[in-house]
Order: C-alpha cells, then sequence, then structure tokens
C-alpha cells in the first residue's frame, strides 16, 4: 500500500546515530544521506527522515507508531537492545504477544524525538 513514510525530526545526527543501531540491528540500511535527511530500507528507502523545525509533538495516546517486519525473533532482540543503547526508551520488551495472535513476537520502543516503533516477527523461535 505504501511506497514510503516519511517523518521530522529535531536533530538529524542524532536521528541518524539512532535509525543506524535499531533499523541496523533488523538488516535495514541507510541509503541516502545528506545534512537534512535520512532515507532507510532494504532494496529502496521505505522512511525517510527530515531534520525540521516543529516535528510532531510526541502523543502516546495517539495510537501512531511504526512496525518494521524483523526477519528473526533475534533481530526483535537486538532491534530493541540496539535502540534502548542508542538513546530510545523502553515501550514494550521482546516477547510474544498472544493477544496479537498465536505467533505474534515484537518489541517496542520510542525514538529521541517521542516516535513509537515496533519490531514483528511472525515466526517465533
Amino acid at each position: 500500500m505504501f511506497d514510503h513514510v516519511s517523518i521530522g525530526v529535531r536533530e538529524i545526527a542524532r536521528s541518524k546515530r539512532f535509525y543506524d543501531a535499531a533499523l541496523g540491528a533488523l538488516g535495514y540500511d541507510c541509503l541516502s544521506a545528506d545534512e537534512s535527511s535520512l532515507g532507510y530500507g532494504k532494496d529502496s528507502v521505505g522512511l525517510w527522515i527530515g531534520e525540521v523545525s516543529a516535528p510532531v509533538p510526541p502523543n502516546r495516546e495517539s495510537n501512531l507508531h511504526f512496525c518494521f517486519v524483523a526477519p528473526t525473533c533475534q533481530s526483535v532482540d537486538a532491534f530493541h537492545a540496539a535502540a534502548l543503547t542508542a538513546g530510545g526508551t523502553d515501550n514494550g520488551k521482546p516477547g510474544l504477544r498472544e493477544s496479537y495472535g498465536p505467533d505474534y513476537y515484537a518489541a517496542f520502543v520510542v525514538d529521541p524525538d517521542g516516535y513509537r516503533l515496533e519490531a514483528y516477527c511472525g515466526k517465533p523461535a
């Protein structure tokens, strides 16, 4: 359905450190970078990040979040650990979420700008 999603952040360098670590754990790379924007994906950019003066304010009640496909449950664990090390905050430790589905393994974090992120693998190990 989507070709890509774009978000705005306050500090592109801080976001690069965070997303290089968190998305790198899932096998995604920074495919495009300059002084004011970043593009992440595998074969093409699916997430654009731009430095802006007024990013969307964090709102935990909005239900807005981005879920990234993880190749393995171990990569979900690695995403969570890397995100926390790179300045993110925990929003749900890695684990099976049986209320979402019998094979729903996920972890949740909040990035330094307040965006809620999820990594999901549907094949628990």
